[in-house]
């Protein structure tokens, strides 16, 4: 093995072992391409022993830098998010829980199907995994702990649901993945719809028949009956996400809107349902600013050191090394392709979302292309095992964020054997997708011809 292929491996390797320190991956990844840079140069120079480095990607460092801050495209970053933080304090979901109880609740497993589509509503209209599961949380856990649902499978469709905001467009997972991917996000918005509705619909036939076989766990509630008051609210409850889902992806998807110009009108809607339903005051928006700003921030400070981490890696040679490794594996192009699928699943037990799409995607991706496969399709399925690293300990965030409002009887492992079928049913959603490549592939094409 070459020297810069042993530094490139030793890199990759401290960048797994740092991000357990807990230290802000932000400085690890930023910190690792610098220190690792100045191994490289004093091997080469001081020590007089050829590195076999391209220092053309470190010279590129500054400049792609740059050039991530100065993307059109990442504006729509800090409009989606401000536009989720919005619709949170708007209401809605409240007014939503209510109707949608009415309607659902006498089914068996109705209350949890309740939480299930009103998640799909959040999942297309604020794309924020915190948002979802904390307000999922406070809405819906009480109501199905009240009525005797089996804590554990409270615990998981809260949780499961909730993570359909970061597959499910508007994104901001997406948006990240489509500029690592120099690819179109109205192609993967597009291209993640059905996708992200199958989960829905496997999560809601799993509550529905888990229900009817065991009746103990999601009794049937007693709710006021429907009828056409009932018809009228549940009408109106609907109304307004379905204008702001609408207004983003219906601007996307007719060709008015680029995704950036769609995600400050999104953001704009958001502003004006808030001040309908009177929820907009000044300490509000401060607060919604505020929290936008600092998740913004964030992001883009992995972005940087990620772009940076990135380059000094391949000048290193470690997505040629990657590459060559992945192809002289003993499958066929599908076999390939499920070993990265499946090393993502793993890999997501320990690190974040933002880290894989920023590091691993970009590093599989040129492999996946000269294997013949539709970025697009590959990139949606990649979305959905990064969905799964949500639900998979220990740095399953969705648990978190339940953990943290959940109420004191839902304990961590009450939430692990919750999500556990949940993870079962992404992994089956994940190999249709794999089967039937048409899902992700058809809308796009009827939208891009």
């Amino acid at each position: 093995m070459a020297p810069n292929e042993i530094l490139a491996l030793a890199m990759f390797a401290s960048f797994i072992v740092l991000v357990f320190t807990g230290f802000p991956v932000a400085w690890i990844l930023g910190g690792l391409a610098v220190l690792f840079t100045a191994i490289a140069v004093v091997i080469d120079v001081d020590c007089g022993v050829p590195i076999g480095m391209d220092w053309a990607y470190t010279s590129l460092t500054v400049d792609r830098t740059w050039n991530v801050m100065e993307n059109w495209v990442m504006v729509a970053l800090p409009m989606f998010i401000l536009m989720g933080l919005l619709l949170d304090r708007s209401g809605i979901a409240n007014q939503l829980m209510l109707s949608f109880a009415r309607l659902f609740g006498r089914l068996r497993g109705g209350l949890a199907v309740t939480v299930a589509i009103i998640g799909l509503l959040l999942a297309a209209s604020t794309g924020i995994i915190g948002a979802s599961v904390v307000l999922l949380a406070l809405l819906g856990l009480p109501v199905m702990l009240d009525n005797g649902y089996d804590k554990s499978l409270a615990a998981g469709t809260v949780c499961a649901v909730g993570t359909l905001g970061i597959l499910i467009p508007p994104s901001i997972m997406l948006v990240l993945m489509a500029d690592r991917m120099s690819m179109s996000v109205g192609d993967l918005f597009l291209g993640a719809v059905f996708p992200g509705a199958l989960l829905g619909i496997l999560y809601i036939l799993y509550i529905l028949i888990y229900a009817w076989l065991r009746p103990s766990v999601a009794p049937a509630a007693e709710v006021e009956p429907f009828n056409f008051e009932a018809v009228v609210q549940l009408f109106l409850a609907i109304l307004p996400p379905a204008f702001l889902i609408l207004a983003v992806l219906g601007s996307i998807f007719f060709g008015i809107a680029t995704p950036t110009e769609a995600a400050g009108v999104g953001a704009a809607g958001a502003m004006l349902l808030a001040t309908v339903k009177r929820r907009l005051s000044f300490a509000v928006m401060r607060d919604v600013l505020r929290e936008t700003t600092r998740t913004t921030a964030f992001i883009f400070a992995v972005l940087i050191g990620a772009t940076a981490f990135s380059l000094v890696l391949r000048g290193l040679g470690g997505d040629e090394l990657i590459e060559r490794v992945l192809l002289n594996l003993p499958f066929g192009p599908n076999g390939i392709l499920i070993c990265i699928l499946a090393a993502t699943f793993l890999l997501g037990f320990f690190l974040d979302w933002i880290e894989l799409t920023l590091i691993i995607l970009p590093l599989v991706s040129p492999v996946v292309v000269n294997l013949g496969f539709d970025p697009v399709w590959f990139t949606v399925l990649f979305a959905v095992c990064l969905q799964t690293s949500f639900l998979t300990p220990p740095v399953g965030f969705a648990i978190f964020y339940l953990k943290g409002v959940a109420p004191p009887e839902i304990d961590v492992m009450t939430i692990y054997r919750g999500v556990t079928p949940f993870i079962i049913l992404q992994i089956l959603g994940l190999i249709i997708i794999f089967k039937w490549q048409a899902l992700v592939t058809w809308l796009p094409a009827q939208a891009y011809g």
